[in-house]
């Protein structure tokens, strides 16, 4: 006897209207299905159909997280997301390596010329078209800047907005389009022990990586704010970076900050950090920034020059968090 079906998938019974055999298995099972499979018309509402309505929400709360974005950023380029952002490729994945070269053209070494001087720092790449966070006391008092991308190409840039309370700047480079912008992270979920990158312009070394942990959080780091202290303590490596001057636990580091700080809540790392790495980016293992490098430890007291610094894998970075707060004064010119 052969057996058919209809479109729907039900099962058509060849004796209809007359005396079925007897035989417990009858009607048998398509062959490609088990024994008590569900009936086919309601297969479409169990798992399969769950899965796919999962995937559409996700597809919104993407959605809304661009959105959401883009009105941080006030331009169309992803600049912010969370923790879950995947940048570096699938076959790297948790690597060094695959951190470094996923991130690393979005970090520009920057050189500023003041008439304390002359330093090179770091700084991240935000817009496509040339928007970069770094320090403000990398750029604080200059009266030219560069900023030179992975690929060799040096802009000049201008300070957008500076907040000295927590050493942040904003600079622009002038006539650049089609940069890699660095995706921001979120720096609120990071637990000691978490695995970092940094990569940053530490001696004048563009592009140097390094690694280690997150070793602390939520450290008391004192820094000064005073107008010109900045760039006479930075500007003392003569074109190498310098020293910065911080305070912590109640001790002085790098120098002397002066009468006029500010504290700030900052992450410890071990990564190694040298003068020159401010304002260059602390990265996850995922590619997210979560950091932009501010202080060192010198075990020197007071360096003449950078020759005297080295890292003891005591560094600072200020959280990501406080970056993204940040960003629409340093946007509105603020020169705090």
């Amino acid at each position: 006897m052969t057996e058919s079906f209809h479109r729907s998938g039900e099962y058509e019974n060849p004796y209809e209207g007359q005396q079925a055999p007897v035989n417990p298995e009858w009607p048998p099972p398509p062959a490609y299905a088990p024994a008590h499979a569900p009936h086919p018309r309601k297969r479409g509402r169990g798992p399969l159909a769950l899965i796919a309505a999962v995937a559409i929400v996700a597809a919104a709360i993407g959605g809304g997280t661009a959105y959401g974005i883009q009105e941080l950023t006030g331009n169309d380029t992803v600049a912010s997301s969370s923790t879950s952002t995947n940048v570096v490729p699938s076959s790297q994945k948790g690597t060094v390596a695959g951190v470094a070269k996923a991130v690393s053209p979005s970090i520009v070494e920057i050189s500023a010329d003041s008439n304390a001087g002359s330093s090179t720092g770091s700084g991240v790449i935000i817009t496509s078209d040339g928007e970069i966070v770094t320090n403000n006391h990398v750029v604080a008092g200059a009266s030219q800047i560069k900023a030179t991308t992975s690929d060799g190409k040096t802009y000049t840039a201008k300070i957008v907005g500076t907040d000295s309370k927590k050493d942040l700047a904003l600079i622009k480079l002038e006539n650049a389009s089609g940069l890699k912008a660095a995706t921001l992270g979120d720096s609120a979920g990071l637990q000691v022990g978490d695995q970092v990158v940094a990569i940053g312009s530490p001696e004048g070394l563009s592009g140097t990586v390094t690694s280690g942990i997150i070793s602390a959080l939520d450290r008391d780091v004192t820094v000064p704010t005073e107008k010109g202290q900045e760039q006479e303590q930075w500007g003392q490596g003569q074109g190498q970076g310098g020293q910065w001057p911080f305070e912590f636990g109640g001790r002085q580091f790098n120098g002397d900050t002066g009468s006029s700080t500010t504290t700030y809540k900052a992450l410890q790392t071990d990564a190694s950090l040298n003068p020159g790495n401010s304002g260059g980016a602390l990265i996850d293992m995922n590619g997210n920034i979560i950091g932009i490098n501010s202080a060192m430890y010198s075990p020197t007291s007071q360096a003449s020059s950078s020759s005297d610094a080295g890292s003891v894998g005591l560094g600072f970075a200020i959280p990501i968090d406080t970056v993204k707060a940040d960003l629409a004064k340093l946007r509105a010119g603020a020169t705090d």
